[in-house]
């Protein structure tokens, strides 16, 4: 079987190649491999032996044309002409070889790789070295099918390197494929074109695959010849008569398309297509066919979207060019082919249907603007009845696993929303009077109809509220028509019963509906009551498919935020009580548990809780004794799980527990989102309440086992009481602080430092006392995470540290932002020296923009803290040795990438730094630049006097010159 590899390789190479099931021979193979690639004679053995000899091992062939392609990449355009000609004559070699009668046939990825290799010496030597390389291909068709395959997929690859438009060029590629494509338009084309004609009738019985491959190779080249060659009569009905062979008839309708797609003038493209066009219906080509034809119908589908395109496409070049005469012949086109548009859209089969979306988008868009005729009124009629058809679910669909196949349709389903849309884009009372009918239709005699139709219906009302979008969000406002008709389908809608149906697609679909209209309920709120028990019961939180019980917790806390202001004390309190069930927190080995909704849900529910009852009409009193009644249970079953941890053992047990404890602190975090700056929690007496929770989460830091985890949760709760608690929180910072500081972990001390920065910008002053103890730990804590080395591939922990490094900088803004510098008055010198020159190493050395900018303004900030003073002289040194030096020296870094946006805001952020000095110590700064700073960057003078100018000018010319005077000195 090796044949002439053996001989040439040797047996122990050869065995290496062919045992591919073999790890330890196919490493062998491949270090084989890598030698004679970089030998000087492994590309001529390898061409002998694949033209020496028929039916050579598949692997052994492969083996041997990557040398040769590795010979032809790297080192044929330096090769003598000797050894470019003994490749060339190898190419008529190879497939003379092939098609001696006893070969065999290679497999695909050997004949392709071949005809790669082929092409790539054609790109080469074409034509200025091989000017005869169609003549010589040409001639090897008369060596039998073999050498027509071959020939075909040359021309294929040919494609691929010259012409394929999907392929990232360099420039110098792009110009040496425009020459190759113009000499063979002059040379060549006609020749192939006639091999083609020839093939698709030589071939078209006796070997119908290579007719295929022929009518690829004509769909990729007609984009770029003289399509007159193509698109003749001859030529034509030879594709159309391919239409009727079972095997070639896809790859005949896809030619077809491609013909059509081929850029022409317009009026030339209208007179090609219509031609075409007359020749298909005579032949009754258009029409869709049986069952088991779906794929040959999609083609002939996306065969008819082809013609709609392009026809459309050269109406509107027309109308751009303001021939408007000349355009109507194309609109009067279009319009011939819509109802074969229509017919491919309404087919059973989605992909068939899918086949012609462009067209009909593209229709539908010509139509806008415009006096749509009785005609064109009727075409977007019977696409709103096609879409409502359509969007219907198959009884095959699996509601509650999400496949392959239900995803398809959803998309498909995403697509007919997109021409819904598009119509109400056009004529919107069209598609409002549409909806109103079928749901009207539909849903009052639901129990009757199928769950696809009542499903249909509601998601139809449901769409509307994109397709025709509402002024400021109401729907149920504006246009009075729309109005009535937006009540008259939600009225429908809550009181036909059908929230009732059992299909969970029915029910979810009306969930979203009457969230999306929530609205409505403020107009009619006689029907709230009803509307908060459909979520409430089995039709929603109690439903059997746990899908819809995620999505109804979801709904309703929705729902509550957005009506919360049209619900009467004596509604909330009954809803209030029907939550209690839901609110049961599962304590591990209590036997309690939440059956109906997840832990993720119940943050959901606790928070509309919380909102009923903020918003309710009630007592500030009793809507505190409505908090403690919700919170304290939780604060009691917490302390009991602390105890539980403390003794616990196992660490699985304690992760359980941990877990529990942490959505305690989640759901009562949940329940301060009510409150806000018109119902802050103090004004609803609430304060007490919350304070209490602060003193029995904070007991956590005592906890050693999974410290870690109910750290993150209590962090996260004090985040929460920052925002809405005032000065009562401030007696346990000090306390939370030390505690947090205790896991001084990168992650940790992370997550703490935004916690201390929010602090401070709420409180200011008032936190002074607090920051001259922590103020130092902090840092250190920050500092120590910093030294920890990382190893060079671990890109996590070099993001932890990046993000931590970001967090300390914003520490550092917030004292001076928050105007609490004075803390550092309290400090020792050599620590507040230590920050300052972190801030300045920050700015210059860490190539992290979004760092550098907050570092900059930090700098900004400390310069114009120092007021119209004489600054202190050490202070006055810092300035002028390190700031000014970071505002020049940071845009200087080939690690200051200035093509990136939020580096273009750091640099401005330098700039204007540099401008708050020079505000404050005027020529003195200019002085030190010219005499002193920039000579000693080598800067020549002639750039310096210009920077100083720039520096003295407005902000703006200031930026822009700072960006290319750093470019300029980079380079």
């Amino acid at each position: 079987m090796a044949g002439s590899f053996v001989t040439l390789l040797g047996e122990d190479v050869v065995r290496s190649v062919s045992q591919q099931e073999d790890p330890v021979a196919r490493q062998r193979a491949y270090v084989y491999l890598e030698e004679l690639k970089n030998s000087e004679w492994g590309w001529q053995m390898c061409l002998n032996a694949l033209g020496s000899e028929a039916n050579q091992d598949n692997y052994l062939q492969f083996f041997g044309f990557q040398i040769v392609e590795h010979y032809v990449k790297t080192r044929y355009d330096s090769a003598g002409p000797s050894e470019q000609q003994q490749v060339r004559q190898f190419f008529r070699q190879w497939i003379e070889l092939r098609c001696m009668p006893q070969a065999q046939t290679e497999p695909p990825f050997i004949l392709n790789k071949a005809a790669q290799i082929f092409s790539m010496i054609f790109v080469r030597d074409y034509p200025h070295r091989w000017p005869n390389f169609f003549d010589d291909l040409i001639a090897t068709l008369n060596l039998g099918h073999q050498a027509v395959d071959n020939y075909l997929r040359v021309l294929k690859a040919i494609d691929v390197d010259v012409a394929d438009r999907e392929v990232l060029r360099t420039q110098a590629e792009s110009e040496r494929n425009a020459k190759i494509k113009d000499t063979m338009r002059v040379s060549c084309i006609p020749k192939l074109v006639d091999t083609w004609f020839q093939i698709l009738k030589t071939y078209e019985i006796s070997h119908p695959d290579i007719v295929v491959q022929c009518l690829e190779v004509l769909g990729a080249y007609v984009s770029w010849i003289d399509i007159t060659l193509v698109a003749n009569d001859h030529f034509i009905n030879q594709i159309i008569h391919l239409t009727s062979s079972v095997v070639a008839r896809e790859a005949a309708v896809d030619c077809l398309y491609y013909i059509i797609a081929k850029g022409m003038d317009p009026l030339e493209k209208l007179r090609l297509v219509e031609s075409l066009f007359s020749i298909l219906e005579k032949q009754g080509i258009l029409t869709p066919l049986k069952e088991d034809e779906t794929d040959y119908t999609s083609k002939i589908g996306r065969l008819i979207n082809g013609i709609g395109i392009t026809l459309m496409e050269g109406y509107n070049k027309l109308l751009k060019e303001g021939a408007a005469e000349q355009a109507k012949l194309l609109q009067c086109a279009v319009e011939g082919k819509v109802r074969y548009m229509l017919e491919f859209l309404k087919n059973d089969y989605d992909e068939v249907s899918a086949a012609v979306f462009e067209f009909s988008r593209e229709y539908i868009h010509m139509l806008k603007g415009k006096l749509i005729t009785a005609e064109q009124l009727q075409v977007l009629e019977t696409m709103l009845l096609t879409i409502a058809h359509k969007m219907k679910f198959d009884e095959s669909y699996d509601f509650e696993t999400d496949g392959e196949d239900e995803a398809t349709f959803q998309d498909y389903r995403k697509q007919l929303k997109v021409l819904l849309e598009n119509i109400a884009g056009v004529n919107k009372e069209l598609v409002i009077d549409f909806v109103k009918k079928y749901v009207d239709h539909v849903v009052w005699h639901w129990q009757e109809s199928s769950f696809q139709d009542v499903e249909v219906a509601i998601s139809l009302f449901y769409f509307i509220g994109e397709a025709i979008p509402a002024v400021g969000g109401n729907h149920f406002s504006g246009d009075q028509a729309k109005v009535s008709a937006m009540h008259a389908m939600m009225t429908s809608l809550v009181t036909s019963g059908v929230s009732s149906h059992p299909h969970p697609a029915v029910t979810l679909q009306y969930l979203e509906t009457v969230v999306r209209y929530d609205k409505f309920f403020i107009t009619s709120p006689e029907h709230l009551p009803d509307l908060f028990l459909t979520f409430l019961d089995c039709r929603g939180m109690r439903n059997k498919s746990s899908k819809i019980r995620s999505r109804s917790a979801y709904l309703f806390s929705r729902l509550v935020k957005s009506l919360k202001s049209s619900v009467t004390s004596p509604l909330a309190t009954s809803v209030l009580q029907s939550l209690q069930d839901y609110l049961l927190i599962p304590i591990p080995g209590s036997g309690i548990s939440q059956e109906w909704v997840s832990e993720d849900d119940q943050l959901f529910l606790y928070e509309a809780t919380s909102v009923l009852i903020v918003s309710a009409d009630y007592p500030s009193e009793q809507k505190a004794l409505a908090f403690q009644e919700v919170l304290f249970p939780i604060l009691e079953k917490y302390n009991s799980m602390v105890a539980e941890l403390m003794k616990e053992t196992d660490e699985q047990q304690q992760e359980v527990i941990a877990k529990c404890m942490c959505h305690s602190m989640a759901v009562t975090s949940r329940m301060s989102k009510a409150f806000s700056s018109k119902q802050t929690m103090k004004s609803c007496n609430c304060v007490d309440v919350f304070v209490q929770a602060l003193k029995v989460f904070l007991g956590c830091l005592l906890i050693p086992n999974q410290a870690a985890v109910l750290h993150s949760s209590l962090r996260q709760f004090l985040h929460r009481m920052v925002v809405c608690l005032e000065d009562e929180i401030l007696p346990f910072v000090p306390q939370a602080s030390e505690g947090l500081l205790k896991q001084s972990d990168i992650t940790s001390v992370k997550e703490y430092v935004p916690l201390i920065v929010q602090i401070i910008a709420k409180f200011k002053k008032n936190i002074l006392p607090f920051l001259q103890q922590a103020l130092v730990p902090i840092v250190n804590a920050v500092f120590s995470c910093l030294s920890i080395p990382v190893e060079e591939n671990d890109e996590e922990a070099k993001r932890e540290k990046q993000l931590l490094r970001r967090s300390y900088f914003q520490l550092i803004a917030a004292i001076f932002q928050s105007n609490v510098t004075e803390v550092f008055s309290f400090l020792e010198s050599t620590f507040v020296e230590q920050v300052l020159m972190s801030v300045i190493q920050g700015a210059v050395d860490f190539p992290d923009p979004v760092a550098q900018k907050t570092c900059f303004s930090i700098l900004k900030k400390l310069v114009e803290l120092a007021g119209g003073k004489e600054l202190p002289g050490d202070f006055n040194d810092f300035i002028f040795k390190n700031i000014v030096p970071a505002c020049i020296l940071a845009p200087l870094r080939n690690t200051f990438d200035l093509s990136d946006a939020q580096t273009v805001v750091a640099l401005a952020e330098s700039a204007s730094c540099l401008k708050a000095v020079l505000d404050k110590r005027g020529d003195e700064l200019v002085k030190y630049l010219q005499t002193e700073y920039l000579p000693s960057l080598q800067i020549p003078p002639q750039f310096a006097e210009e920077y100083c100018c720039a520096l003295k000018s407005d902000m703006k010319t200031f930026k822009d010159y700072v960006k290319s005077f750093s470019l300029k000195l980079r380079t």
